[in-house]
């Protein structure tokens, strides 16, 4: 049996629906974050040394990093090749970047912007038109740049298919899933990225991924 330890508005409900598609039997153990600084429970340093999700124990294994989890998962559960493509197909290069561009690229500009919105929200009155002024300046400096050409990109490449390896849904797209909807949630212009808006909404009415949500719980990405 596979256990998921699975944090509560986390990127881990990505490897909650790869096993729903994988159709594999598993375990959910859910965590709250911190109602005051939202951060992940103490609880989960006992099966992490970084404290942080997702974790999934498999045969006494135990593997953290979302990337990590997916190569796992995928080499010893996809031996079909449904959701990623063998070595030798003119795909597979694609796959691996999918994999490791939503963590690697994606998601660091998009918790920044997150951060400097929630920092400004929470900091005194008085300070807000300085730290306004100083996480503007670096939006427009770095960040607005930054995310309008990560978007631009993937917006192009939704073009050319449905999905993002083809017609038919792959890991990459479960991978690239939790940056896009981030991104869907009022940090993009629903108008500027077309083909990113069906893209979310398309996969939010697979039963897959209603299964997965219905076990590790509805995003809040506010």
């Amino acid at each position: 049996m596979i256990t998921v330890h699975h944090l509560e508005n986390s990127r881990s409900q990505r490897v909650l629906w790869l096993l729903e598609l994988l159709e594999l039997d598993y375990q959910v153990k859910r965590y709250k974050r911190d109602p005051k600084t939202n951060l992940a429970p103490k609880d989960l340093l006992k099966v992490s040394p970084l404290g942080k999700s997702p974790v999934i124990e498999v045969d006494g294994i135990t593997i953290y990093e979302s990337g990590a989890i997916f190569e796992f998962l995928l080499d010893h559960y996809d031996s079909e090749f449904r959701l990623h493509p063998k070595r030798d197909s003119i795909h597979h290069k694609d796959h691996i970047f999918w994999l490791h561009f939503a963590e690697g690229s994606v998601m660091p500009p998009l918790v920044i912007k997150y951060l400097f919105t929630k920092t400004n929200e929470k900091v005194p009155f008085f300070m807000k038109p300085l730290t306004k002024l100083i996480f503007g300046a670096i939006d427009k400096a770095y960040l607005g740049k930054t995310l309008k050409g990560i978007f631009d990109f993937i917006e192009d490449k939704l073009k050319e298919s449905d999905y993002l390896l083809g017609k038919e849904l792959s890991a990459a797209d479960v991978m690239m899933s939790f940056p896009l909807e981030a991104a869907m949630s009022g940090r993009l212009s629903e108008k500027d990225y077309p083909n990113i808006k069906s893209f979310v909404e398309k996969i939010h009415k697979l039963e897959s991924y209603k299964s997965a949500i219905s076990k590790g719980g509805e995003y809040d990405f506010a």
